[in-house]
């Protein structure tokens, strides 16, 4: 939107999204900042020869990074760095699993959060390798994809899996917290233009959250809580804030001052 022309701010917060850097042209055979996907192998998603590789990874190994699916599922994205991942992690899937009517949750760990500080950030793998352990359960899956298409943005994440499997109805999984600073994100609006959202209550994020430019520039498209479970049939913008999950786990709180993991 052109500096000036506020006769355009009367338009529809999604109609003045413009998403200026397209991450594939037609046929997927592009990715973000005009990176050409190139022929190669690519190990696992998650381990570090794929990390160290991805300029080679072919278009075949970046749907190795897709977990198994079947056309028409019900998919909750979680993302995160999940340094470390936590009981907390496990209990937002299992209840988004069960108020959204979830098949499955994908938990998309990122190489990089662009906005927190990397210098405590563990290597993808061991991160890829602690959250295999801590999921617990059949219905969640682990993903390194960010890393395998190039990007730390979650616009990205979502428009590539859009034209990648068109055929999975996905929800977008956040905490509270995460609404509060949604407006920070990376063509946020364009998030919320093509992937239902549902945000999972942190107290006492709650009021922060609710109050947050994007919640209220979303306020219209919001569902009633007891019509979660029609969430992922929904064509976006549409989002829900579920309350009556208890936590008071971060990955912060489990990390030393020197960046390190606590131990039980």
């Amino acid at each position: 939107m052109a500096p000036g022309r506020r006769g355009r701010e009367r338009q529809s917060v999604f109609k003045q999204a413009v998403f200026k850097q397209s991450v594939f042209k037609r046929g997927g055979r592009r990715l973000a900042q005009g990176r050409r996907v190139k022929q190669g192998r690519v190990k696992h998603e998650c381990t570090a020869p794929a990390v160290a590789h991805l300029k080679q990874a072919s278009v075949a190994s970046l749907a190795q990074a897709i977990p198994l699916h079947t056309d028409g599922m019900r998919i909750g994205l979680l993302g995160g760095s999940f340094n470390p991942p936590h009981d907390a992690h496990r209990a937002i899937s299992l209840f988004a699993i069960k108020r959204l009517k979830l098949d499955r949750v994908w938990w998309l760990i990122t190489p990089g959060n662009p906005l927190k500080e990397q210098g405590a950030l563990r290597d993808l793998e061991q991160r890829a390798e602690a959250a295999r352990k801590m999921a617990g359960d059949p219905r969640i899956d682990i993903s390194c994809l960010e890393s395998v298409i190039g990007t730390r943005y979650t616009v990205d994440t979502i428009t590539y899996l859009r034209r990648r499997v068109p055929g999975l109805r996905l929800v977008w999984i956040m905490g509270a917290d995460n609404l509060a600073q949604f407006h920070r994100w990376q063509n946020w609006r364009r998030i919320a233009s093509e992937v239902p959202i549902a945000v999972i209550d942190r107290p006492p994020q709650s009021f922060r959250a609710l109050a947050a430019p994007a919640a209220q520039a979303l306020a219209r498209y919001r569902l009633r809580e007891n019509q979660a479970g029609s969430l992922a049939d929904l064509r976006a913008p549409a989002w829900v804030f579920l309350t009556g999950l208890k936590l008071n786990l971060s990955s912060t709180g489990m990390r030393n001052p020197d960046g390190s993991w606590k131990t039980k």
